[in-house]
């Protein structure tokens, strides 16, 4: 099933936050304006706004109000990406050209700064400080992800456990969140945003090993982005972790990561492709996923089965079998 046939449903409301989106980010700024609308263009899933407001339905359900936490969390997401961007030194997301590769490094980080500043300005049109007290927590913990990608690059000697406590902040926190915030927006009672955010968690765990699985065996016409950007550029994901546990691609597989790292990525990641392909990494990492779809799906049962529930069990499926 494709996500849009799943949105079908609130395509309406949907729609009317991709027009806020843009006329949130909209300025006089004609170089500022055409980066900042870049990447919104060049579409995207909307995962997190689409939490929010399906978690709206489990309160009372009020689009004016739901705007405010679903528009920031993209924003947020979205500028995260435009800096991510600068950082990998990446050319190409979502089938077209990055903030960066189109302009320059400080034309996206000025870009990724306003989007930023834009997000937290329409949070602020919301009353309770809790919602404020979450989403600057989510923030905080983000960067910290980052900074910990950072330092673990090209680090062969890393963890299951510090993968896992990165993507954590990196990923699934904002998306726990935005299911966590479009309830409380709503008025809904306490046991159930605790509940969506356990939902959001597992299933932001799930969606970033999937998202790592993909940059090892998709194509660049499935993710948009050339195959094995990551390890190209030092991020070593999951089934990298995993493949290097195997005793007989350890040796091997550590020589070309460090002819990689030498290189400073401007090589072909071919050969160490093949290798993680042909190890057990993949399929391990996508058992991990598994178990966190399966987690999520467990939490859903413990909410009120309204029509939002079923989407949301349906946007678990596309995440865990999604080929883009």
């Amino acid at each position: 099933m494709k996500l849009w046939d799943i949105y079908a449903t609130m395509k309406q409301d949907v729609s009317y936050i991709e027009r806020e989106l843009e006329r949130t980010i909209t300025t006089d700024n004609e170089l500022l304006n055409e980066a900042s609308l870049h990447l919104l263009k060049a579409g995207g899933k909307r995962i997190r706004p689409v939490f929010v407001l399906l978690s709206g339905k489990f309160g009372t359900y009020d689009i004016e109000q739901l705007k405010r936490v679903a528009v920031p969390l993209e924003l947020i997401h979205m500028a995260s990406l435009v800096h991510d961007d600068v950082i990998d030194d990446a050319e190409t997301r979502r089938g077209q050209l990055t903030v960066k590769a189109k302009w320059d490094n400080r034309v996206a980080m000025y870009a990724g700064d306003y989007i930023h500043g834009k997000a937290l300005m329409v949070a602020t049109e919301l009353k309770q400080p809790e919602i404020h007290r979450i989403l600057s927590k989510a923030m905080v913990e983000m960067c910290i992800g980052e900074m910990e990608q950072i330092r673990d690059f090209f680090n062969t000697e890393q963890s299951v456990r510090q993968y896992m406590l990165r993507i954590r902040r990196k990923t699934a926190l904002l998306i726990a969140v935005s299911c966590q915030l479009g309830a409380i927006a709503a008025g809904a009672d306490r046991r159930i945003d605790h509940a969506l955010y356990r939902f959001g968690y597992n299933v932001g765990m799930a969606f970033q090993i999937r998202d790592d699985v993909l940059d090892l065996t998709g194509t660049e016409a499935q993710i948009g982005k050339p195959p094995g950007n990551d390890i190209r550029q030092g991020n070593l994901t999951l089934p990298v972790i995993y493949a290097l546990q195997d005793p007989e691609l350890q040796r091997p597989l550590l020589t070309e990561i460090e002819r990689i790292r030498e290189l400073n990525g401007e090589t072909d990641v071919n050969e160490a492709l093949d290798m993680i392909r042909k190890s057990a990494g993949i399929i391990q990492a996508e058992q991990l996923a598994n178990r966190y779809t399966d987690k999520a799906l467990s939490v859903l049962e413990q909410l009120p089965n309204i029509r939002a529930r079923k989407n949301l069990k349906d946007i678990a499926h596309f995440i865990a079998n999604r080929s883009h």
